[in-house]
């Protein structure tokens, strides 16, 4: 794969939001993605069950491919695939309807990264991986709920912790979650999928922010950056 492709679907009716699926990956890798990686079929399901509660109320459901499997160092490259695809949906819709990021994994960094965006109304982090010293100032003002894994040990959920907080003190409208089980998100699949479109819906003012996440922005540390679901 030369270049990022988006598999789209369009909302029926008139556009009100625009979600952006974010598939995990590896740190380095110059293969593209295969069709069958588990990182992308996880995404894949999100995607179908956010469009199946939401593309009638206006939301456009897209999946991003990237051209590489990998983040590869300061080559940021899946970070570069969602800026690309911000910008093609920016061309094909509008400027001015919203988009949310929804990221899992290397996907989650990336969606952090690019959340900095005009057009992005929110970021939904799911075990995002967030090395040290991932940049934060950028997601200041912004909307950002991540849901990590207790026993996830392939991305262990301090970091995710740490990134919440020095984010939250940089200015995000930082919530952070943590749910039973680990990487994959299979534990209790159904409470991952439901957080992902609640937070496209309430970001996109479809519907109120749900509750226990409006209340995890306003809690003070670090009661709000640990919040059990």
């Amino acid at each position: 794969m030369t270049h990022p492709t988006i598999e789209g679907h369009a909302a029926r009716g008139e556009v009100r939001g625009i979600a952006l699926f974010c598939h995990g990956g590896t740190a380095t890798s110059v293969a593209p993605p295969r069709d069958g990686a588990l990182s992308v079929v996880r995404m894949r399901a999100f995607e179908q069950f956010v469009r199946s509660g939401a593309a009638d109320r206006g939301i456009s459901t897209q999946l991003l491919r990237y051209r590489v499997a990998g983040w590869n160092g300061a080559a940021a490259d899946a970070y570069n695939d969602v800026r690309w695809a911000i910008e093609q949906l920016r061309a094909e819709y509008s400027a001015h309807v919203p988009i949310v990021l929804v990221g899992h994994s290397m996907g989650g960094r990336a969606a952090l990264r690019a959340g900095g965006h005009p057009q992005v109304a929110a970021v939904c982090a799911l075990a995002p991986w967030t090395p040290p010293g991932e940049p934060v100032h950028h997601l200041r003002g912004r909307t950002v709920a991540i849901l990590h894994g207790r026993g996830d040990r392939w991305v262990p959920a301090k970091l995710s912790a740490d990134f919440a907080l020095r984010a939250r003190e940089d200015g995000a409208h930082m919530a952070r979650f943590t749910a039973p089980g680990g990487h994959s998100m299979l534990r209790g699949a159904l409470r991952w999928h439901r957080f992902a479109r609640d937070v496209v819906l309430g970001a996109t003012g479809i519907e109120p922010m749900r509750a226990d996440i409006a209340d995890a922005i306003q809690r003070p540390v670090p009661e709000g950056l640990a919040v059990p679901l």
